[in-house]
């Protein structure tokens, strides 16, 4: 009888227990996984409205999509060189959509070169204003650089 209870016990499926345990470790891992904040970069170094455009698109659409599925996310769009344009005051032909999604879309947010601003200033011998919400950076190619050494997405449009 002992040898039939031992034999039962050994052969049987792991207890309720044991299977709760496993259950919930995984979906420990899995919640970790999914609620880690996505971040991405995008550059933007052309004059080009089209492009411009298009890293618009691209933020937006990434930033719906996590918002939809609840998971967080952080978008930079870092323009630099002849990209500037795209968040001078005087100059970007997507303004309004720049005004739009700073008001709309908290996880996206705007980055200008300060070097390229500077370049411009003596270039067109006036001060280079940029639209209101954007932050400066020093290089924008640093920022670019630093961004992905620090695991964030690249994605040139």
């Amino acid at each position: 009888m002992l040898i039939s209870v031992v034999a039962l016990l050994i052969a049987s499926p792991p207890s309720i227990a044991q299977e709760k345990r496993q259950a919930s470790a995984q979906t420990s891992k899995r919640t970790a996984a999914e609620t880690k904040a996505h971040r991405l970069v995008l550059q933007v170094n052309s004059n080009d409205p089209a492009t411009m455009n298009l890293a618009l698109n691209n933020a937006t659409n990434v930033a719906q999509h996590y918002k939809e599925i609840g998971q967080p996310v952080e978008i930079e769009i870092v323009t630099f060189g002849p990209g500037l344009h795209m968040l001078r005051d005087d100059t970007s032909p997507v303004k309004a959509r720049i005004k739009e999604l700073t008001l709309s879309t908290p996880a996206i947010s705007f980055k200008a070169c300060g070097n390229t601003q500077e370049n411009m200033k003596k270039a067109e011998n006036k001060e280079i204003s940029l639209i209101s919400d954007v932050s400066v950076v020093k290089s924008g190619v640093v920022r670019v650089m630093e961004l992905q050494e620090r695991g964030w997405t690249y994605v040139r449009p």
